[in-house]
């Protein structure tokens, strides 16, 4: 059997027209590859800055496909039409977020201290949109991170202006307008190209350690309200009661002396009209009041009989006390006047 012969690399002859071939693909590649880097996709919600050789020409490419100098131009997709929201304090789990704000313990961000020297935790949203592309780029570096932490400080600022109650209870929404009002001002002195929609409490609760000491206190001011209100409430009821009985005695009082003023008048006049009719007939006058005078006396004292001093022996036969026993009649003295 003959033995095969050993290859060798030296008397390997590729085929004819193989290197064309290789350098026909190489420029075919090369050249898909710039026709795919020569188009860029700007979203309906989005907005294309270019770049040529690093420097920002003033053009701006609206949604749609558009055409760049491959290697010379360079595009930045700014979403000016979309509302971004930053959580400060928190993150919302299954939510992706930055590399950077991961890195960042949101316990940092969320303690603060109010203006009693009480610690708070503060849980809040800032809505915001970007209006000016060409500054959100280029006029500040890293503008996202730069972003939260101008929202960190105005808010650490706010709070530490104001109690804790007011930070946890009444004064959340002035605590709201006035970072919003703080923190948009921030954004147009740094040149940022923000505005800022809304800034939105979430939470806001005193630290875990210090919470049930918190509830207690709160427990006791509401206790504090409450009998407070009802002391209010009887104090409305009672008050204006006594004040209307009050008023009432007065007037009666008042009724009654502007009675006894008028009917003292009257009588004085009556006492004087008489006096001026008595002047003119006495003995007339005289009489006329005594038998006025008896006629409203006599009524009142029941059966009256009048009889002579001579009659003798009449008593018994009036039968004045029908009923009772009659008393024993004293007998006539004699006419003598004797004993």
């Amino acid at each position: 059997m003959a033995r095969e012969k050993p290859f060798e690399v030296r008397e390997f002859q590729p085929p004819k027209g193989l290197g064309r071939m290789i350098g026909i693909g190489l420029v075919a590649l090369v050249a898909l590859f710039l026709i795919l880097g020569s188009f860029y996709q700007v979203e309906p919600e989005e907005v294309g800055v270019v770049l040529r050789l690093g420097v920002y020409t003033g053009d701006t490419a609206g949604p749609g496909l558009h055409y760049k100098i491959p290697f010379v131009d360079r595009v930045y997709k700014v979403p000016i039409q979309r509302q971004l929201t930053e959580e400060l304090g928190f993150r919302t789990p299954g939510l992706p977020v930055r590399l950077e704000v991961a890195r960042q313990d949101p316990k940092d961000e969320s303690s603060m201290l109010t203006g009693d020297l009480n610690a708070a935790t503060v849980e809040w949203v800032v809505q915001y949109r970007i209006v000016d592309p060409y500054k959100y780029l280029f006029r500040v570096r890293n503008v996202e991170l730069t972003f939260r932490d101008m929202g960190e400080a105005v808010m650490r600022e706010v709070v530490g202006d104001r109690t804790v109650n007011e930070v946890i209870t009444v004064g959340r929404q002035e605590i709201t307008q006035v970072a919003f009002q703080k923190l948009q001002e921030l954004c147009d002195h740094y040149e940022t190209g923000i505005q800022v929609d809304q800034v939105v409490l979430q939470d806001v609760t005193p630290p875990e350690p210090v919470k049930p000491a918190f509830n207690a206190v709160n427990q006791a001011e509401q206790e504090r309200e409450k009998l407070i209100n009802e002391a209010q409430s009887e104090y409305n009821q009672v008050v204006p009661r006594a004040r209307g009985e009050a008023e009432q005695t007065v007037l009666a009082a008042e009724g009654y002396a502007l009675e006894r003023v008028n009917r003292a008048r009257g009588e004085a006049a009556r006492f004087s009209s008489v006096y001026e009719e008595y002047r003119k007939a006495p003995e007339v006058t005289r009489r006329r009041i005594y038998l006025e005078t008896l006629g409203a006396i006599l009524p009142k004292t029941g059966r009256k009989v009048v009889v002579d001093d001579a009659v003798r022996g009449l008593l018994p036969l009036l039968n004045l006390d029908a009923g009772r026993a009659a008393p024993p009649v004293r007998p006539a003295p004699p006419e003598g006047g004797g004993p």
